[in-house]
């Protein structure tokens, strides 16, 4: 299997491990795309990103390989603006898998090792605006070499 989708799937295996504020199942996906109804449940989506190879050594490549963790549900709405509350506790868990992925390796795949994750913009605004649909998305990289 292609080493970003096996990383993908040592991240689902890791985050429902996990232990959250708010319950749920992660899955792997080429496209975090969802139908509008379906986010009424929280729904965390990881999806390979990219895969860049440099040189290490002689005898291995450094592999780093971006992740991207999608966090997103409908928020309620107040006076047509998205539920900051709603909003909080999402943004609380965006938090929590990103400590949750930080600094240590994944049990499933030792070799790989976090370097840095990244939650650039920490929000879509114009998902909140047009749906009601709280999405962030953190991008986790990690380091294989081999």
């Amino acid at each position: 299997m292609a080493l970003p989708i096996t990383i993908a799937e040592a991240v689902v295996t890791e985050l429902n491990a996990g232990s959250f504020s708010r319950g749920f199942t992660a899955t792997r996906r080429y496209v975090p795309k969802h139908e509008l109804d379906s986010l009424a449940d929280l729904t965390v989506t990881v999806v390979p990103k990219s895969l860049e190879i440099t040189g290490g050594t002689r005898a291995v490549n450094q592999h780093d390989c971006e992740i991207d963790v999608a966090v997103q549900q409908r928020v309620a709405a107040d006076a047509g603006l998205p539920d900051s509350g709603d909003a909080d506790t999402l943004m609380d868990l965006v938090t929590e898998i990103e400590q949750a992925l930080r600094m240590k390796p994944l049990n499933d795949l030792p070799t790989a090792h976090w370097v840095r994750s990244a939650n650039n913009p920490i929000y879509s605004v114009e998902h909140l605006e047009q749906a009601m649909v709280f999405t962030s998305v953190l991008t986790f990289t990690f380091r294989v070499l081999q």
